[in-house]
């Protein structure tokens, strides 16, 4: 019985061991983040803090629109990719008339010269 005692000492000493010792290591060896921020680089740092506001920016929009794809019955995925597609089929159909302008447009410089001559 004594080598059950000895067996179940040694059991609760490694879970004792990896449960409090290994987050006590992680958060011993985790820099805090203001701690890496003064490590890079004086132009990295100028730039980060340019482009922050443009990230939380990204940020906010994309939990937005997750927060949108989750009110559907649909999965996420599915909706994100419909989005998408609908998207780039406004992009191409903006392309699209955008082309013809540009062409309406010269033509009436074609026309205006024409007229000229």
């Amino acid at each position: 019985m004594a080598a059950r005692g000895w067996m179940y000492a040694k059991m609760g000493g490694v879970f004792a061991t990896c449960c409090i010792g290994g987050p006590a290591l992680m958060y011993y060896l985790t820099p805090a983040e203001g701690e890496v921020f003064k490590r890079f680089n004086p132009d990295l740092q100028k730039r980060n803090l340019e482009l922050r506001e443009q990230r939380l920016k990204n940020n906010e929009e994309f939990l937005t629109k997750l927060i949108e794809y989750s009110k559907s019955d649909k999965p996420i995925w599915v909706v994100a990719a419909e989005e998408e597609k609908r998207e780039k089929a406004e992009r191409i159909q903006k392309a699209a008339e955008a082309l013809a302008e540009r062409d309406r447009v010269r033509e009436e410089m074609r026309r205006a010269q024409a007229d000229r001559r």
